[in-house]
């Protein structure tokens, strides 16, 4: 067999194998994906509901333009209650920009140094915690820091509202993932301990802190720290497909708030408003602009958008074992931004 052969072959073997790939990506991805662009935002959310989400609420705010919000499906399936672009959701991970903005600004006065270790603020952790001694607080805040992920523990998910194990005990006396700044892995036990070093340094809660020093100063009355501080009538259902109880009243410790308030931060954090003098410096340092959230029931991605300066903020309250409802509304989000981009160069 020539060479001439050999790469036809080769070529063949890769067709062949990038069409049996397809019979394992689900249809509904690729039907999301090829389906014609929509006129409008409205009609691409509820196309999105016709892709099986029960419930979903966008909220767009273009430079220069007064912000829009759009919603469809089901804010509370089980009593036919419309999706409401004004209701309270759970943003899960999208509290980590809070607190990372909570430590800039703690930086940024001295008060805490991004070079100082675990092992220098917590030195009850250097025995519990491998590599306590060489993990600054830098590589914590960019998930560099080899620490397992105590959200990777099943007792976690177990009835965690009737549990008294403080979580961080699940990440405890266990081997590194990784050494030190030799890889990235996306950690919520990073932050966990970014959020009690907050705690440590004020001298009192984050969540006062945060309060005082982003949401007050940016007028969010729709952020809360708990379930218990919210009218349970005004947040979201959340929905695990194949499991038909609604997931609202289950707590896993998520930050809950309104799209809204969600979108006027994003643009604060990416105009560098939130940051007095120096802060924004620091904060691109060690951490991202954007960011999702995911837990049982609540999906959510606030994005900003530099080249046509746009924030999109998309909450969904449908999720799944697989991922497949993830990469589904990563899909849909991204059409939302082609729509807005399209219109402004109309």
């Amino acid at each position: 067999m020539n060479k001439k052969q050999i790469k036809r072959l080769l070529r063949i073997v890769l067709i062949m194998a990038s069409i049996g790939s397809l019979y394992f990506v689900p249809w509904i991805l690729v039907k999301a994906w090829i389906l014609p662009l929509p006129d409008s935002v409205q009609e691409q959310v509820e196309e999105a509901i016709d892709h099986g989400f029960d419930g979903m609420i966008v909220y767009v705010d273009e430079g220069g333009k007064p912000p829009v919000f759009y919603a469809s499906g089901w804010k509370d399936r089980e009593n036919k209650i419309p999706a409401d672009p004004e209701a309270l959701f759970k943003i899960a991970s999208i509290s980590k920009l809070y607190v990372a903005v909570a430590i800039t600004k703690l930086v940024n006065e001295q008060r805490l140094s991004l070079d100082k270790t675990l092992a220098d603020y917590f030195p009850e952790l250097a025995g519990r915690i491998e590599n306590a001694d060489r993990i600054t607080l830098r590589l914590m805040a960019q998930h560099r820091s080899g620490i397992p992920n105590f959200t990777n523990h099943p007792g976690f998910w177990n009835n965690p509202q009737e549990s008294s194990k403080d979580v961080l005990e699940y990440a405890l006396d266990l081997p590194a993932n990784f050494e030190p700044d030799e890889d990235y892995e996306y950690c919520n036990t990073n932050y966990l301990l970014l959020s009690r070093l907050i705690d440590k340094v004020v001298g009192y809660s984050h969540h006062q802190y945060i309060q005082e020093e982003i949401l007050i100063p940016l007028g969010l009355n729709n952020t809360f720290f708990s379930l218990s501080e919210v009218n349970i009538d005004d947040l979201m259902s959340g929905y695990y497909v194949g499991y038909e109880e609604d997931l609202k009243t289950n707590d896993y410790g998520s930050m809950i708030a309104t799209a809204e308030d969600i979108g006027i931060f994003l643009r604060a954090l990416n105009e560098g408003s939130v940051f007095k003098e120096g802060g924004q410096e620091i904060y691109s340092s060690i951490y991202v602009y954007e960011h999702g959230g995911l837990i049982p029931g609540y999906q959510s991605l606030a994005e900003y958008h530099k080249d046509i300066d746009t924030v999109v903020i998309q909450f969904i309250n449908t999720t799944d074992f697989n991922g497949y409802d993830w990469n589904l509304s990563e899909i849909v989000i991204n059409r939302i931004v082609k729509i807005v981009r399209r219109k402004r160069a109309d």
